[in-house]
């Protein structure tokens, strides 16, 4: 896992994007701080970039740099989930622009995944996750169903968990400063 650590962060670093394995299912990738880069994948996907992407962070205290404010609901949801759970935030903080929703959100989920958390963490900033499929394609429940499109599109497959069958995509909750709560996706 160290080699490949190794050889992802030097991708990233370049501004390029990843396959990568992730606690949900494999995921397109790249610095979410990086505007060019994050356009690149809205290119590959061939999807509007007006729809919103996901990022991950290693932990609480690197969320903590990127949102404004964390609502006292959000810690308790990562707290209680029992599967991955990606939250939309109000006013996100030290992020891409194109990354950011027309409504001043960003979605994050702290990952859980071994890799992804070594990964971030060593990379020290978030990363995009989006699932690895044109827009509108179902989404990959396997590393051989990704289409050929997708892996010549990426500049570095990570070469792990390659035969793992993939989980569901993660939970979607938007929670507003104002305490509103609303549940995107089961």
């Amino acid at each position: 896992m160290h080699e490949e650590i190794k050889k992802t962060l030097d991708i990233l670093n370049q501004g390029k994007l990843i396959l990568y394995p992730t606690d949900t299912v494999w995921g397109i990738g790249c610095d979410a701080t990086n505007e060019e880069a994050i356009k690149k994948i809205y290119q590959l996907k061939q999807r509007d970039d007006s729809k919103a992407l996901i990022c991950l962070v290693s932990d609480l205290r690197m969320l903590q740099k990127y949102v404004y404010e964390i609502p006292d609901a959000a810690y308790d949801i990562i707290d209680l989930a029992t599967k991955p759970t990606t939250i939309i935030y109000d006013r996100p903080l030290n992020i891409a622009k194109n990354l950011i929703a027309n409504d001043d959100t960003l979605a994050i989920r702290i990952a859980s995944d071994e890799f992804c958390q070594k990964l971030i963490r060593q990379f020290k900033r978030p990363l995009v996750s989006t699932s690895a499929n044109i827009s509108g394609l179902p989404t990959p429940k396997s590393f051989s169903e990704i289409s050929n499109e997708i892996l010549k599109g990426v500049d570095y497959v990570v070469n792990l968990h390659r035969e793992k069958k993939n989980g569901q995509p993660s939970s979607i909750i938007k929670i507003g400063n104002d305490a509103t709560v609303k549940v995107i996706r089961k």
